[in-house]
């Protein structure tokens, strides 16, 4: 898991934790690859992928440990002509990877939010900074879609050289901004949409599950602890809970928007969100099929007990 003050307080009954915090990429492309710890941090995208499958070898609990919305991931080259989405038909445009959350989230908002015609872009992958990177999934790509991997190059180099007009990529590959103002943007996103772009899950190797069920909802009840405990820490305006002004006037202001539990848990709570995702991700030939949100996640983490 990456190291987020929310998770910092993370104390499971009944389980004792060796926590390992590596890079995002590198937890996603060992976990996605090998499996190699018992529950992970993982990438919404690669989630669903798998989860489509008939024998998914992984479950999800609904705790969403990264969100960032998404309208400052579209980067365009100086000159190449690109001021709003509908300029990017017909251009060359590069992605990290097609399976990455936060492309899927850009793609589907260029979509269904300015009717930008996906198939009429030529798309190309490649690591952001370093040649090599590859898919970590199997693609189902619709008809008339096409991405074209190029192992040898970078997107920052050729997004430099002129060889790309635009990237979107949750890195800054240099470029500009499609949209400067892009919080201004994203606000007046989720007023119309109630859409809080979900990038990363946490998910359970299936096998650990089944064999000890009861610690799907043993670690969604510490994560809410201690989710619930850093929001507090981001409130406080007596101390500062990190090294920048003003925090706690961006935790009221949000609150006030989303409502007391600002960085919510659970189905419900995010099934706006969720649903558009899966359908962006299906949409986009990320998924085999259709998924719905109860699909992705342990039946024991959708309700809760009451007095």
């Amino acid at each position: 898991m990456g190291s987020y003050d929310h998770v910092r307080d993370l104390q499971p009954r009944g389980i004792s934790l060796t926590t390992i915090n590596l890079r995002i990429e590198e937890i996603f492309f060992r976990f996605t690859r090998f499996r190699e710890w018992d529950a992970s941090e993982m990438s919404f995208g690669k989630v669903v992928a798998l989860m489509a499958d008939p024998d998914p070898g992984i479950i999800a609990i609904p705790v969403f440990v990264s969100r960032v919305f998404r309208h400052s991931a579209i980067y365009v080259r100086k000159g190449a002509g690109i001021a709003k989405p509908k300029d990017l038909e017909g251009r060359r445009v590069g992605v990290p990877e097609w399976a990455q959350t936060a492309g899927i989230y850009v793609r589907g908002l260029l979509a269904h939010e300015y009717g930008v015609d996906l198939r009429s872009i030529a798309w190309t992958q490649a690591g952001v900074g370093e040649p090599g990177r590859i898919e970590k999934v199997k693609l189902h790509l619709p008809g008339g879609l096409r991405v074209t991997p190029a192992p040898d190059r970078s997107l920052a180099d050729m997004l430099a050289k002129g060889d790309l007009d635009a990237v979107i990529s949750a890195r800054d590959p240099g470029g500009e901004r499609m949209f400067p103002d892009y919080p201004a943007q994203e606000l007046a996103y989720f007023r119309k949409t109630r859409i809080f772009p979900i990038m990363h899950v946490v998910v359970l190797r299936r096998e650990v599950y089944e064999r000890d069920r009861w610690i799907a909802m043993n670690l969604l009840q510490a994560f809410e602890q201690a989710k619930n405990l850093s929001l507090a820490r981001a409130a406080e305006i007596g101390v500062s809970s990190v090294p920048v002004p003003w925090v706690a006037d961006h935790a009221r202001r949000w609150r006030e928007l989303v409502g007391e539990d600002f960085w919510p848990y659970g189905l419900e709570p995010n099934r706006p969100t969720l649903e558009a995702f899966l359908r962006y991700a299906f949409e986009q030939g990320v998924c085999v099929r259709h998924l719905k949100p109860e699909e992705l996640f342990a039946p024991e983490t959708l309700e809760k007990a009451k007095i």
